[in-house]
């Protein structure tokens, strides 16, 4: 990030640059070759130095493997003049932060091909406040062709050797995410921005559910750098799941009983598009649309937790969380409301499914988490089959009547709940976080909803239990009694046969015991390390 030496924030400055040529680039210079801001430039090998308008002030530029810097030049201090102070203000950015670079040209009617050259614009990925990126520009103005294509080819030599940036990406857009604006949102704001970083694109709009499953499962990825879902909770996590599919049939692995996956040969980006947006907001910090297309562009990855759902045995899918009871029965209600808009199908759902508000007779037993057990062994151990003596012993059993079960990889992060629905778990340390609410009141439970919303412990009610969690295994114990979502003589189609389950915003029905196992850091995703940002405390007067 662009910063001055005295380390306080610069306010950014909205409004267009001065467009007079600078002085020429082989200017004289005399004392401000003494400042003491090269004593820190000097640590670096130097690449280019020379003389380019930067806002309105000409400045000495020094371009090194790692930074830009520059400082005004300032007249030399007159001989006894004990009034006349010689400042020396350097600022400067880290190349990390560069995305991109053109040629600035000025076009006119007749001039349509080329246009007059004004200088260099570097496009800056700028850290903002609550964890939001913005897109910035740094104008170096200076009207020699021969000089400012030297520096362009320098500035693209130092871009180039960023190789954790993708290059090439398979978009998939799902066109039906929240209010159909999907689309709008990908050409209004994320492809600008892939097209000016110079990231080649292939777009595929998916059709139908389950579309980009069977389309990755048979497409050729091998020139892709990484994939990117347009849209919400459910596309995103079919993306991921499909990814992870992908890898297990390329390692050659059977796909019905997965003990120990391999991981996700790609990274997947999330552009927010949906309703809720909970993997995005809890991976970025917020359902920012720019703030995901830049972590995108910059290449910044980390590396997230993913569980496997199984039943009898065999692979259901992969995801990220899970809610049983309450929250299953809520989405299947909102599934019959597809007319409703986003909001008002939640709303509509989650009053309905509260007036007729009903535990489930269920028996969970789950493996706590233990920390001391490195990861790496735990999955050779599951892939060996070779588990600790005492592996059986260490389960715990709960049999009760619940009214909500929920299991969660990641911290769940949404504008209902800004804290998370579980706000102690990270995305990759290992753990979920298993939350019951056990059988109460309406009003006690609806008090337990509500802090959700607030600042308040959402746990600190008698009724309500949490776990940090390895396994979990979920088995009603009626299992000859099925949850019809209307309750009012319908027939249940076979597909609806079963308990419904909200797994990453998804309706899955399963007709017995769920097998949920949490397996370290299986796929990585584009964003979520701020640490990766220059620090945002800084910004320069002469970026816009």
């Amino acid at each position: 990030m662009p910063r001055g030496t005295r380390r306080s924030r610069v306010s950014a400055l909205e409004g267009g640059l001065e467009e007079e040529a600078p002085p020429p680039a082989a200017a004289e210079r005399s004392a401000y070759l003494e400042c003491p801001w090269q004593t820190e430039a000097a640590a670096e090998q130097t690449l280019l130095r020379g003389i380019f308008e930067i806002g309105r002030d000409s400045c000495d530029v020094v371009l090194s493997e790692r930074t830009l810097r520059w400082r005004p030049i300032r007249p030399e201090r007159p001989a006894g003049d004990s009034k006349f102070t010689l400042q020396c203000k350097e600022e400067f950015i880290e190349l990390k932060d560069v995305f991109s670079v053109k040629l600035k040209r000025r076009f006119s009617v007749r001039q349509q091909k080329s246009g007059t050259l004004l200088g260099i614009t570097l496009f800056i990925c700028l850290k903002k406040e609550q964890n939001k990126l913005k897109n910035s520009t740094l104008d170096l103005i200076n009207l020699s062709e021969d000089y400012c294509d030297t520096w362009f080819r320098q500035f693209k030599k130092i871009l180039a050797g960023f190789s954790n940036r993708p290059k090439s990406l398979k978009i998939l857009l799902n066109p039906q995410s929240h209010k159909k604006e999907a689309i709008q949102v990908y050409h209004e704001k994320v492809e600008p921005l892939l097209k000016l970083a110079g990231i080649k694109t292939d777009v595929t709009i998916t059709e139908y559910e389950g579309h980009a499953v069977s389309l990755l499962q048979e497409c050729e990825l091998q020139g892709f750098d990484g994939v990117v879902c347009v849209g919400g909770d459910g596309s995103a996590s079919e993306v991921a799941h499909a990814l992870l599919l992908r890898a297990q049939k390329n390692a050659g692995m059977e796909t019905d009983g997965i003990l120990s996956p391999v991981r996700a040969q790609l990274p997947l980006g999330l552009i927010p598009a949906g309703s809720t947006n909970v993997l995005a907001h809890s991976l970025h910090g917020l359902p920012h649309v720019v703030t995901a297309t830049l972590h995108i562009i910059m290449g910044h990855l980390q590396q997230v937790d993913v569980c496997t759902f199984s039943t009898m045995g065999k692979l259901v899918r992969f995801g990220f969380s899970a809610m049983f009871g309450f929250g299953g029965r809520t989405l299947a209600l909102a599934e019959k409301y597809r007319w409703m808009s986003p909001s008002q199908r939640r709303d509509f759902a989650v009053i309905k499914a509260l007036a007729k508000l009903k535990p489930e007779d269920c028996e969970i037993s789950f493996l706590p988490f233990n920390s001391s057990w490195d990861m790496q062994e735990r999955n050779q151990s599951l892939s060996s089959l070779s588990l600790p003596s005492d592996y059986n012993e260490q389960w715990q059993t709960i049999q009760d009547q619940f009214l909500n079960v929920s299991i969660m990889a990641i911290p769940c992060l949404c504008s209902v709940a800004p804290r998370g629905l579980a706000p102690n778990t990270r995305l990759n340390n290992g753990s979920m976080a298993l939350i019951i609410a056990r059988n109460t009141s309406r009003p006690e439970f609806i008090k337990h909803l509500k802090t959700y919303a607030g600042v308040q412990n959402q746990f600190n009610f008698s009724f309500v239990e949490t776990y940090t969690v390895e396994e979990v295994r979920v088995r009603p114990r009626n299992s000859t009694s099925r949850y019809n979502p209307e309750e009012e003589g319908s027939h249940e189609t076979a597909s609806e046969d079963g308990f419904p389950w909200n797994v990453d915003g998804d309706l899955m029905w399963v007709t017995s015991e769920v097998h949920v196992r949490l397996h370290p850091r299986l796929i990585s995703l584009y964003g979520g390390t701020m640490e990766e940002m220059s620090d945002a405390t800084v910004t320069c007067h002469c970026l816009k």
